[in-house]
């Protein structure tokens, strides 16, 4: 505020206020340390400071403002209660979200692909730990069977009733996938929540990369998950109830270069559960596509090649990417929460989804620039 903005009524105003102050400051002195003093005289120190400076020093006003008028706002009468209503409708927002959440997987049964390892295993943690009836599958028996007797050993399993459900089948294979639902719906009747994470990465640059190769990581990413989604479907819809949920990839919306079969894969992930989304909303099913950036696990490791071997290195990026286990939590908040599209990535990712729409060509300059260093850096 500047000094040429204030108004007579205001300066009046503000006038009467430190008049005020100081009267209060010196009936207190008085009544405390001082012999009483006569009106004259405390007059005459009300005289004496209104002479001391100027009110028009630079600063007086918003000083005195800050000090009274702001300190008055604050703790008036209808402040102060309002603040604590907010704070106390927040927290109280807040609690329920969190009931709900709980109310939600308590008891529902969650089919969990690809958890034998990373982000799916963590997965199965933390939603065991919530209350939900497990049904983890893989491809490995032994790594299921290990799973379910950490869990059993774990401090949820005090809480937890329900011991996990195994079911071994492999995505690539529609034989398996439908022997799979069936073993699901003989056992539980349906099914509550559907998370697709199970996945294969890849690595290599597209003229090197055999049509073999991205069939493979088609068949895994894209064409295993929509089957099996597809193979649950029709229970959900007959009861009004479920929830998919795609572990798809912050690839699913940019593409980076030496990643094509991935990319496209998870392109088309967001693709049909975008579609599916639209299509089942009057049905009561719920669609959730996640959309992490690089998680801490062994993903890269055993990402293919553009020959179809393993890849076999830990990325940089891969290694200091999230950890599986707060991504998890992530992905059990998002579910609790009935989310319809979730980015879990830092800053810079999540920018560039956004450069992609408002800045195509600047992203592709970066996005050319990025292949020439990877390029440069494989051939040194």
């Amino acid at each position: 505020m500047s000094p040429s903005v204030l108004t007579s009524e205001k300066l009046n105003k503000l006038k009467s206020q430190l008049i005020l102050i100081r009267s209060v400051s010196i009936v207190r002195l008085q009544g405390k340390l001082l012999p009483p003093k006569s009106q004259r005289q405390a007059d005459k120190e009300k005289h004496n400071f209104l002479e001391q400076k100027p009110l028009w020093e630079p600063g007086l006003e918003l000083k005195s403002l800050l000090k009274v008028g702001v300190m008055d706002f604050i703790t008036s009468t209808a402040i102060l209660p309002l603040l604590c209503g907010c704070v106390g409708i927040f927290s109280l927002f807040k609690l329920l979200q969190r009931l709900r959440m709980k109310a939600y997987l308590r008891n529902a049964v969650v089919v969990i692909t690809g958890a034998t390892s990373g982000l799916g295993r963590e997965c199965a943690k933390v939603f065991y730990a919530a209350g939900a009836r497990l049904v983890l599958c893989g491809r490995n028996r032994e790594a299921l069977d290990e799973l379910t007797r950490e869990l059993a050993a774990s401090q949820a399993a005090k809480v937890q009733t329900h011991s996990p459900y195994t079911v071994t089948f492999d995505l690539t294979d529609p034989g398996t996938i439908v022997a799979a639902t069936a073993e699901i719906l003989q056992c539980f009747g349906h099914v509550d929540v559907l998370i697709n994470n199970a996945g294969v990465s890849y690595r290599g640059a597209i003229v090197d990369t055999t049509m073999d190769v991205d069939k493979r990581v088609m068949e895994t990413n894209y064409f295993g998950p929509i089957a099996l989604t597809k193979a649950l479907l029709p229970s959900m819809i007959q009861r009004r109830q479920g929830h998919v949920v795609a572990i798809s990839s912050i690839q699913g919306k940019i593409s980076l270069p030496f990643r094509s079969a991935y990319a496209a894969s998870k392109h088309a992930t967001q693709a049909f559960f975008d579609c599916l989304r639209a299509e089942v909303e009057q049905c009561g099913i719920e669609v959730t596509v996640i959309s992490p950036s690089y998680i801490h696990t062994s993903l890269s490791l055993n990402a293919v090649t553009a020959d179809g071997s393993r890849y076999g290195v830990m990325d940089e990026k891969t290694a200091q990417g999230r950890s599986p286990v707060e991504v998890a939590r992530d992905v059990l908040a998002a579910v609790g929460k009935r989310k319809k599209d979730v980015i879990l990535a830092d800053l810079l990712p999540s920018l560039a989804v956004y450069l992609r729409t408002l800045a195509p060509g600047l992203f592709f300059s970066l996005m050319a620039s990025r292949a020439r260093k990877e390029r440069k850096s494989k051939t040194c």
